[in-house]
């Protein structure tokens, strides 16, 4: 399975990791995924994207 949330489409983004000297080497972002179950539905959802869902449903 792909780390990528089903509602959203993000994924895992990269970027520097910087060592104490400053040097950087490139290093990987992963995304949060939780499996939420919405109706009878199983979805691999960012906590992201759960915390918009409950903003929205207030």
């Amino acid at each position: 399975m792909s780390r990528v949330c089903q509602l959203t489409g993000r994924g895992t983004t990269s970027g520097n990791a910087r060592s104490h000297s400053n040097i950087a080497s490139r290093r990987k972002f992963k995304i949060n995924l939780q499996v939420k179950h919405m109706g009878d539905v199983k979805l691999r959802v960012s906590t992201r994207a759960i915390r918009t869902l409950a903003k929205v449903a207030r």
